[in-house]
């Protein structure tokens, strides 16, 4: 799949950071590189940053799915904090419409299957990888976190790229359980 097949959209403005609270820097892309990611295979640096707070909230309670706790018996001062990012306008790939989505390969149903269940890593990561190769600034993407309704950007941490502006850092009460 070449930079031809993909359809791009335009997005700017505020964007979130779930992070560790005793991240020293939690802008740093190199996190996601460990492991990699649902669009980078290990080795590829990018800051997931989800596009609102309910999305936010939603990847932090996939967190504790299947476990018999849940962030509400945690130590607040341990929970995730959230970092607002400005992300400067730019076009990103589309993994948000339906022709996007197709023209990636992906269902329209994405983030669920046909079956409806969650598209896997492995059918993401080579579009990721592929995009990130091409010089593309990152994905615009449906979020895949159970119960939400809204988009995350996948934002490459390209060699020549600066890393976007941090903005005002919530502790996990001022984000989690507020409006």
């Amino acid at each position: 799949m070449g930079a031809s097949d993909r359809t791009l959209v335009h997005r700017a403005g505020r964007y979130y950071r779930v992070a560790d609270p005793w991240w020293d820097d939690p802008l740093n892309p190199s996190f996601a590189s460990r492991n990699g990611g649902r669009w980078n295979p290990p080795g590829i640096s990018v800051l997931y940053l989800s596009g609102s707070v309910e999305v936010a909230r939603a990847n932090v309670d996939r967190l504790f799915v299947g476990l018999p706790y849940g962030p509400e018996d945690l130590d607040s001062a341990a929970c995730p904090i959230l970092v607002e990012v400005v992300i400067p306008p730019d076009e990103y790939v589309d993994a948000v419409t339906g022709e996007g989505l197709n023209r990636l390969g992906l269902p329209k149903s994405y983030p669920l299957d046909a079956g409806g269940r969650i598209v896997p890593h492995s059918a993401c990561r080579p579009i990721g990888l592929a995009a990130y190769e091409d010089g593309e600034p990152g994905i615009a993407c449906r979020s895949a976190a159970p119960g939400a309704n809204g988009e995350e950007l996948v934002w490459f941490a390209l060699p020549e790229r600066a890393i976007p502006p941090r903005g005002q850092a919530r502790s996990f009460d001022e984000w989690f359980w507020g409006s």
